[in-house]
């Protein structure tokens, strides 16, 4: 109790009087949470609400939604329940479909914020996975604390100091009833091989404290980010400004001799980067700037080989142009400029 109050205070990740939308699943780690968050309640004065997603994995889902809505009759907070529309299929799917239900109770019910009871092991094991799917440092940190959904309810995970180990005794020592999850020992799911063979490999063959490590791996990268982001806005920003000014330029060139700026269904595009100002930054900050732009306009998240093909363009030769991005864009260089149309 005490760790997680300092937590929280320390990381200012609640307020006094919030309404906080807690998910439980009924496992150890939510159920170790919500009893925390209980507990610190007279303290912050929080109004407390459970939320249970049922993705209908398994015969027994209904049973474990049962169980978690009377745990909320007992402890006399609102339950709010969302089951699938038909049984999620995967790991990812799963993942996307629970953070918009989640987002959707969260805004319905005026709830500020949501909790998930994410611990320094997940954060282990999410490190794990996505190095192995060879992302970047933004996907090597991506249990962050707290950051914001698209419809502006904050999402906290107050727990990334504790581990599995720590939450389990908790509930033993507590004596809460935790609902055990036959899916969490079926290794068709990428994560349960991490975290029953990967995990005690590593822990056995080469670092007792292996979990631990990670954890602080990702703690330090997720700094690392934030400066990278900052920093590459500021360049993207300073670099497109000088593009705008060109811009405005073409247009009223244009206009004069009677043509037709580029029309584009796509609202970011066309748009300019001015490649002297890009030439003089860092490579890692030239490539963050070119994945910001390509978030903004890619109908999903652009690959390495996407920023890569983007960022070649700071330095190369004059009309040098790629291929088209997905969701039909080019860019090319035109003198100083990098331009990105619609074709």
């Amino acid at each position: 109790h005490a760790v997680i109050h300092r937590t929280i205070r320390a990381r200012k990740l609640f307020k006094r009087q919030q309404r906080i939308l807690v998910a439980v699943s009924g496992g150890q780690d939510s159920l170790c949470l919500i009893k925390l968050l209980l507990d610190l309640q007279p303290k912050w004065e929080w109004d407390l609400g459970i939320v249970h997603c049922d993705h209908l994995w398994r015969d027994d889902s209904s049973v474990n939604a049962e169980h978690v809505e009377n745990l909320a009759e007992i402890w006399k907070i609102p339950f709010y329940l969302e089951i699938a529309d038909e049984p999620v299929n995967s790991e990812a799917t799963a993942r996307n479909w629970r953070y918009r239900v989640l987002e959707s109770v969260a805004l319905i019910h005026n709830y500020s914020c949501i909790v998930t009871g994410h611990t320094a092991s997940d954060r282990a094991e999410t490190l794990l996975y996505n190095l192995m799917r060879g992302s970047g440092a933004d996907g090597l940190q991506a249990l962050t604390w707290q950051r914001i959904l698209p419809d502006g309810i904050g999402l906290v995970r107050p727990l990334l100091e504790i581990n599995r180990d720590q939450t389990g005794q908790f509930c033993q020592d507590f004596q809460l009833p935790i609902w055990q999850d036959s899916t969490n020992e079926n290794f068709k799911y990428a994560r349960n091989r991490i975290r029953h063979e990967l995990i005690p490999y590593l822990r056995e063959n080469f670092n007792p404290q292996v979990e631990s490590s990670l954890a602080q791996t990702a703690e330090l990268l997720q700094a690392e980010v934030e400066y990278l982001e900052q920093a590459a806005k500021e360049l993207q920003e300073e670099a497109m400004r000088e593009g705008k000014r060109e811009g405005r330029r073409e247009r009223e060139e244009k206009l004069l001799t009677n043509l037709s700026p580029l029309s584009t269904d796509n609202s970011q595009l066309p748009l300019k980067l001015n490649r002297r100002i890009l030439q003089n930054a860092p490579l890692a900050l030239q490539r963050r700037v070119m994945r910001q732009i390509l978030l903004e306009i890619l109908p999903y998240a652009p690959n390495f080989e996407h920023i890569e093909k983007l960022t070649a363009l700071i330095i190369a030769p004059q009309k040098t142009q790629t291929d088209p991005f997905p969701g039909g864009a080019i860019a090319l260089v035109e003198g100083d400029w990098i331009c990105l149309q619609a074709i």
